[in-house]
């Protein structure tokens, strides 16, 4: 589903991964959870590329449901993976990048049935990235530190089409954008200022990794 020039939403996938097309090739944010590598490739081919066309797999974070089909997805394409150096750790080591912690019970077994029956595969990074990095990508995406709902969380901005991808450090509800909040956010108080910095962007366009891509956006974040 094209969302903006040269942009497409792959929707059905858990954690909303989004392909960007470039006279190089094709880019990838997230990944989905384990097995949503099968629906991203049909969606390159479904626009024309073959899987060695995905040249580079760029990750919010390393939630499970965003590195899932990483694994699968480097093995049969070749791409090159970026993530931030605490999320390329927790890739490397096979767990998310902060505990899960919370007093309910319900939700607290939520997490470990996650965290131990949900693991994904180990990934190397092949590039770490850094603050105000600009990647050549869609006229230059820049990297932006956006910590709080994990520790190393990064977002990814492009200054010349307003387009902003914000993986979980804001969900798009019915109500607006929202920023990280409860039991799987590492520090509230960074997730809320990461949501300043957003904001102060004034994208037109925001793709979150939960809920639907929000046009028009730079009136929509939450106040805090």
């Amino acid at each position: 589903m094209e969302i903006a020039s040269n942009v497409h939403f792959i929707p059905g996938i858990t954690a909303n991964p989004y392909l960007i097309v470039d006279a190089d090739g094709v880019t990838l944010i997230d990944a989905g959870l384990p097995g949503s590598d099968r629906k991203i490739l049909r969606a390159l081919a479904d626009l024309g590329y073959a899987p060695l066309d995905l040249k580079r797999i760029l990750i919010t974070h390393a939630d499970f449901d965003h590195v899932g089909g990483l694994a699968a997805l480097k093995a049969a394409t070749g791409a090159r993976v970026y993530a931030s150096a605490i999320e390329a750790q927790a890739m490397a080591e096979r767990h998310a990048s902060r505990p899960l912690i919370t007093k309910k019970p319900l939700l607290r077994a939520f997490f470990w049935l996650t965290g131990h029956l949900v693991k994904p595969h180990k990934v190397r990074a092949d590039e770490l990235l850094s603050d105000g990095q600009v990647l050549p990508i869609l006229g230059g995406l820049r990297v932006l530190v956006t910590v709080g709902h994990t520790p190393g969380h990064v977002s990814f901005f492009s200054p010349s089409t307003g387009i902003l991808f914000v993986g979980d450090s804001l969900v798009s509800e019915q109500t607006g954008l929202r920023g990280s909040t409860g039991a799987n956010t590492w520090d509230q108080a960074k997730a809320d200022a990461s949501v300043r910095l957003q904001a102060a962007l004034a994208p037109k366009l925001v793709c979150p990794g939960h809920g639907p891509v929000v046009q028009e956006a730079a009136g929509k974040f939450p106040k805090l």
